[in-house]
């Protein structure tokens, strides 16, 4: 079972599609109301795994302090609003899918942002601090940004939201460093690293490609009948991913080294788009569904767009130092 999992999950490049088709010609075939039962217990199996190995600790290093700062600025001060004005231009009279759209930019940084900058030779542990800080921001913010943003257009329960992130995220987060501090005081830090971490992010994989699954069965119908409707909403996920991309990039080269430059790009660009999507699909009542929408077609870019840019981060940065790349 873990064997492939692990096989899912080093191919979660053609996973999200796959489950996107089985789950459109589930809901086209079948009832798919009872889905929604799943996602309680798939929400907590997409984010408790990955917490497991999350080094909260990393948040009070030091090194890194300017990549940090540009990070947290990207990720709050710009791209939120970059999102919103998407969102208003392509869906003046859909807020649910603009929702979605501020839910995906809303929520910095996951697993992939380290497994990428690792891919790419840039620095992991600004990498692996950027993730926290950005996960731990980004559930304390986004109540906030929600309300002050969407709740115009869409009715915004803000201790209602807040409730939500603290199931989704603090509740796992504290659940998971418990058995991380269980297992180091058991097995010790080194067996810990070694044997028992890479046993939990395949379950995530496994939790994420139900929760897209379920997402995409329940629009099937809705989506047979306005094929069209795809392509309005792939649009302004490609606009939100190529300016995040580009403003990234310019100003990694233009303010940090190599491996601080390649942290920031994959710590700004990737979004934790498994708590998006569990909060999509758990806080918004009835148009939680044209939200969630969006955040899985989210998944399609995210996971393209990364593995391309890993293609060309020689040419954006320079190869890796022979020094660097023989310790790597």
């Amino acid at each position: 079972m873990l064997k492939l999992l692990s096989l899912i999950s080093k191919n979660f490049i053609i996973a999200i599609p796959i489950s996107l088709l089985l789950g459109f010609a589930f809901g086209l075939v079948a009832p798919t109301a009872w889905l929604k039962n799943l996602i309680i217990p798939l929400t907590f199996l997409m984010v408790y795994p990955m917490m497991v190995s999350l080094k909260l600790a990393k948040v009070l290093e030091g090194g890194d302090a300017k990549a940090q700062v540009l990070a947290q600025l990207i990720n709050f001060a710009i791209i939120p609003f970059v999102a919103f004005a998407l969102g208003r231009y392509f869906f003046p009279d859909q807020p649910f899918y603009a929702m979605g759209l501020l839910l995906a930019a809303l929520l910095p940084t996951s697993g992939m942002t380290i497994s990428w900058t690792g891919f790419a030779g840039g620095n992991l542990g600004a990498a692996v601090k950027m993730t926290v800080l950005g996960l731990i921001l980004g559930s304390l913010a986004t109540p906030f940004y929600v309300q002050w943003l969407m709740g115009a257009a869409v009715p915004v329960d803000l201790m209602a939201v807040f409730r939500q992130i603290i199931f989704i995220v603090f509740l796992p987060m504290i659940a998971g460093h418990l058995t991380q501090s269980h297992l180091i005081k058991k097995h010790g830090q080194k067996a810990f690293q070694t044997e028992w971490a890479p046993r939990f992010p395949p379950f995530s994989t496994l939790g994420v490609l139900g929760i897209v699954f379920v997402a995409i069965a329940l629009k099937a119908n809705e989506l047979a009948s306005r094929p069209a409707e795809l392509l309005h909403l792939i649009l302004p996920l490609l606009a939100l991913y190529g300016i995040n991309y580009a403003l990234s990039t310019l100003v990694a080269r233009l303010a940090l080294p190599r491996g601080d430059a390649i942290a920031l790009v994959y710590g700004t660009v990737m979004r934790n788009l498994s708590i998006a999507l569990a909060l999509a699909m758990n806080a918004f009542g009835e148009g939680s569904s044209d939200a969630a929408l969006i955040i899985t077609l989210a998944y399609i870019v995210q996971v393209q767009s990364a593995a391309w840019y890993v293609k060309l981060t020689d040419r954006v940065f320079g190869k890796k130092p022979a020094l660097q790349a023989a310790q790597a």
